[in-house]
């Protein structure tokens, strides 16, 4: 335990340093002058303080005060020693933050108890700062394991659509990437660009309810076929709704309306411009352009650059402008992402989404 101690008598300084050393786990650290003490204390830690009232440059009291403004040292054991027998001076001690008075002359015994119980307390501190941030730690520790376990679901979920309508999970990592991109260029924080990144993939969770007979029909869908098509925005919705979850939320906004276009002319709301929710519409440009450059059993992918000359064109009309402009402006991050997640022949079943995509 450091004690400092602070008295501008050499004698009373050399008692107490004396007296203080004979109490086990004690390292008393002596000054004479009270500015220096201060001083000490702004760049080391101590356990204890013992401070004489009477001195010429600053008294007691005002080193107390002095002290408890450095910052960590609200709590600090202090203990003062006087001669004064002022009823208002002890006070006066007592409410600027000293924690015990001693009397002078001092008392071998009497001090030796109280520098104890100075002490105890010190210990009794560290320990609860110490439960402190061990229970920090924990919390720290299972809020990162919730999160893992959340970010598995999302994972999970994801890959349900994607054995009703298989595609490489190439798509998911590539889309997602994109949206992350998108949101970051546009200066959104980081979490909420975290959040885009971690629901995106779950988009067209909303498949697992559409028909077999439909998702996977080879063919061109019929009118009525793709009316039905079309109800897995909804359903992707239904699935996710009322979550207590931020991120799955966000994510059942984005499966109900990243089919929404910048013009009203989109699906299930028929929402335009700003009433569709950001994360839909920078996720529509992600998945649209994912879907363009990859190669289908049926198809193969477009030209980076013609996606997106499609996306350019489509800028105002299918979708917002400003996150076209935030994706245009990540290009080269954009052909490293879709290099880096290459993705292998695909089922062949169809996107039926891509067939009313201009060619």
């Amino acid at each position: 335990m450091r004690i400092v101690i602070v008295d501008d008598n050499i004698v009373n300084l050399e008692l107490v340093t004396h007296l203080a050393r004979k109490v086990d786990d004690c390292e008393p650290i002596p000054f004479q002058n009270p500015l220096a003490a201060l001083l000490w204390c702004t760049e080391n830690d101590v356990d204890v303080v013992i401070v004489d009232f009477m001195m010429p440059e600053i008294d007691g009291i005002a080193f107390i005060r002095g002290f408890r403004e450095l910052p960590d040292k609200a709590d600090t054991p202090i203990l003062m020693l006087t001669s004064d027998h002022d009823r208002e001076t002890r006070y006066e001690a007592l409410r600027c933050g000293a924690n015990d008075i001693l009397q002078r002359p001092v008392d071998a015994i009497e001090f030796w108890a109280r520098l104890k119980n100075m002490t105890a307390l010190r210990r009794s501190q560290q320990l609860l700062a110490d439960r402190a941030a061990h229970l920090a730690l924990e919390v720290a520790k299972a809020t990162k394991e919730i999160a893992q376990r959340e970010d598995e679901m999302i994972t999970r979920l994801s890959r349900a659509a994607e054995f009703r309508d298989p595609e490489t999970g190439a798509h998911i990592l590539r889309m997602a990437r994109y949206s992350h991109l998108i949101a970051v260029q546009m200066g959104l924080p980081k979490g909420q660009c975290d959040l885009i990144l971690k629901a995106a993939p779950m988009h067209d969770i909303g498949k697992v309810a559409i028909p077999d007979s439909i998702l996977l029909k080879p063919g061109k869908l019929t009118a009525e076929e793709f009316e039905i098509m079309k109800g897995h925005a909804e359903a992707g919705y239904r699935i996710l709704r009322g979550s207590a979850s931020q991120m799955l939320r966000i994510a059942a906004g984005i499966a109900r309306s990243h089919h929404e276009k910048h013009d009203g002319s989109g699906y299930p709301l028929g929402l335009s411009s700003g009433m569709i929710p950001l994360p839909a519409r920078i996720v529509a440009i992600a998945d649209v352009f994912d879907a363009l450059t990859s190669a289908r059993a049926y198809k193969d992918g477009w030209p980076i650059e013609q996606a997106l000359h499609f996306l350019a064109a489509s800028s105002g009309t299918h979708f917002d402008p400003i996150c076209v402009s935030a994706f245009m402006a990540r290009v080269d991050e954009v052909r490293a992402i879709h290099a880096a997640f290459p993705g292998a022949e695909e089922s062949e079943a169809r996107s039926h989404d891509l067939q009313y995509v201009p060619a």
